[in-house]
């Protein structure tokens, strides 16, 4: 009874108290009106201050870009006014509406601070996609809580604290009736300046934001300086919602005819070498980049003797043909590769999505698989890591794969190298589906083991450290090679990276060398390796470099494989525009053809011929397979 009189008494006081606390609220509401007044006013000022600063990192920079640029910091105060307006209409308390925009701004400059520090890339809209993926993306991250960082979270929180304490309100006479239209106008207003060109294209020339197209990760770069923060992050919200593909009009009024003239009239009779149907082995190998193209530089930096990182990648060349792939990204955004790869589509056509696969319509899709699985083949997908990542294995399951394996799927013993499942262990498990299947096999595996972070090894320099994992990872393939050779199965293999790695924003190597949108084009040619444990003409293979899209049709020259007018026009393509790409070539004018065959077959009706034609629909097997039970 004493011990339940002890807890009665303790709530009695905490509820005084925090009445008392009410009171005292209230009274400094009406008590202080100027010091209320100010700080309404003050608040957007300061929270744009805070956001920036968390990137600028010290207060003369911050003070130098205001010089610089006072009319994008007026712009950001303006849109941080409006939102502040508009939450204080609708919920009337100050502080609480501070603390909301707070939230708000602070969780959106903390996460961009993270994401450049961990890849060089800014934070986009777009990338708000991968909110599901949040548990994936903190195993990526160079996360570290400064002294600073904390400072700067402290003084916001000291701001809501004191906005608590003298408790400004807007006039409670005014009904919710009243305050409901205006306050929404205020918020609909800053979503217009995003979303509606007609409003956002004069605002931005207004405030004299950099409008100029970003056409690669550094012109992203240099735009992010001119602009801050916070008017980069909408303005290229408004240029990525600006980019949305459309349907092109001729498609629209007559499909048929319009893809008639771009699909190739003649079309060799080609049923594979001597009847020879290879395993095919695609390993896209995450951030395995050749970094000898800099070599020069490098060495300047103190970084000797790069070829003993690459001596399995070297010995697997000497023994296939190598060339250069031109890659529609760096640093990130693997499933652009990645889709290049399974589709035979460039992503420039649908207007370089950071997440292509995202766009797709839910069907089967006209895949590179879908044309093996056509053949004869059986097909499979290997990915050493989690299956919901990019929605992987809802989306991958419409590409016409027999098997995918991820993490958890793995049927032969898995280990790690460094943060990640070892190659090794991709390698492992591809000869055990080349064992498993008595079908020739088609396989597409995207590596993880290069994947950063890079802080974990025996170097506290993590391009050292890269570079170590990368060792590993080729002197593995040349391994694997040499035991696809004993293998009485013909079996080839491309060998490609997906991109070069995400190294440190600021303090990072692609820094130190000095890389900008002038220079960068570097970045995105990788080194490809065709290799076979039979004799196959390479002759027919281009010298020059070419796009990752075209990749899957070198393969199919290869082996004689089988051609639609779809493949052949590709093919054909092939040799006219040997490279279409954005990022590399950021001024190249629009590829009717291409863009018309891709729209065809991500959004279209996929009138061009393609596997589809000829496979059986899985969506009809299940109705007659439900009829029939």
């Amino acid at each position: 009874m004493k011990q339940q009189k002890t807890w009665s008494a303790r709530f009695s006081s905490l509820r005084a108290w925090c009445w008392s606390v009410h009171e005292k609220r209230s009274y400094n509401t009406l008590r202080y009106p100027m010091t209320n007044r100010i700080l309404l006013l003050l608040y957007p000022i300061f929270i744009v201050c805070m956001a920036e600063l968390n990137q600028d990192k010290y207060p003369s920079k911050l003070v130098l870009f205001i010089s610089d640029h006072p009319t994008i910091m007026l712009f950001n105060i303006l849109i941080a006014a409006l939102i502040f307006l508009g939450a204080l209409l609708l919920f009337r308390s100050g502080w609480f509406s501070m603390l909301l925009e707070s939230i708000l701004y602070m969780a959106l400059s903390i996460t961009e601070l993270f994401k450049y520090n961990t890849n060089g890339n800014h934070l986009i809209m777009t990338d708000m996609k991968l909110a599901r993926s949040l548990k994936s993306l903190t195993s990526f991250a160079y996360i570290k809580i400064t002294p600073r960082l904390i400072l700067y979270l402290s003084i916001c929180v000291a701001f809501i604290l004191a906005a608590y304490w003298f408790n400004p309100r807007f006039n409670a006479r005014v009904k919710l009736s009243k305050r409901l239209v205006p306050g929404l106008a205020c918020l609909i207003a800053c979503v217009m300046v995003v979303t509606v060109p007609f409003v956002s294209k004069p605002v931005y020339a207004l405030f004299q934001l950099d409008t100029k197209a970003a056409d690669n990760t550094f012109i992203l770069n240099e735009k992010f300086e001119n602009n801050g923060f916070l008017a980069f992050f909408m303005q290229t919200g408004s240029e990525n919602l600006s980019n949305k593909l459309e349907e092109p009009e001729e498609y629209q009024e007559d499909s048929s005819h319009l893809l008639d003239q771009y699909l190739a009239e003649e079309v060799p009779d080609l049923e594979f070498d001597s009847g020879v149907k290879p395993n095919v082995i695609e390993i896209m190998s995450e951030s395995f980049a050749d970094f000898r193209a800099f070599s020069d530089e490098l060495e300047e930096l103190g970084y000797t003797d790069l070829d003993q990182y690459y001596v399995g990648l070297d010995e697997a060349a000497s023994e296939g043909y190598e060339g250069t792939l031109i890659v529609p990204t760096y640093a990130s955004y693997t499933v652009r590769t990645e889709f290049e790869l399974l589709f035979g589509l460039p992503v420039k056509s649908i207007n370089d999505p950071n997440m292509p696969q995202r766009m797709l319509l839910e069907r089967q899709q006209p895949t590179v698989p879908s044309y093996y699985k056509s053949w004869g083949y059986s097909t499979a997908y290997v990915h050493p890591f989690q299956s919901s990542f990019y929605s992987r294995k809802r989306i991958y399951g419409q590409f016409n794969f027999d098997t995918m394996i991820f993490e958890d799927d793995f049927t032969v013993p898995v280990n790690t190298y460094g943060e990640y499942i070892d190659d090794n262990v991709v390698y492992n498990q591809i000869e055990a589906l080349i064992d498993a299947t008595d079908e020739p096999l088609y396989v597409h595996a995207t590596t993880m083991q290069n994947h950063q972070p890079y802080t974990d090894g025996d170097s506290e320099d993590e391009f050292v450290n890269y570079l170590s994992r990368l060792q590993h990872s080729s002197n593995g393939l040349a391994d694997f090679l040499d035991r696809l050779a004993e293998v009485d199965e013909p079996t080839i293999v491309l060998f490609v990276g997906d991109h070069f790695p995400s190294l440190r924003g600021d303090d990072g190597i692609y820094s130190q060398l000095n890389i900008t949108s002038e220079n960068c084009s570097t970045l995105y040619e990788q080194r490809y390796i065709l290799w076979s444990n039979y004799d196959l003409n390479t002759s027919l293979l281009p010298e020059e470099a070419v796009s990752t899209f075209y990749a899957p049709y070198l393969v199919m020259e290869l082996i004689d494989a089988p051609r639609d007018s779809f493949i052949q026009s590709m093919m054909n393509e092939m040799e006219t525009e040997p490279v279409y790409s954005t990022n590399y070539m950021p001024m190249q004018e629009k590829n009717d053809k291409l863009d018309t065959l891709t729209y065809d077959r991500i959004l279209g009706d996929i009138i061009s011929p393609s596997a589809l034609d000829v496979l059986p629909d899985p969506s009809e097997e299940t109705i007659e397979s439900s009829a029939s039970d």
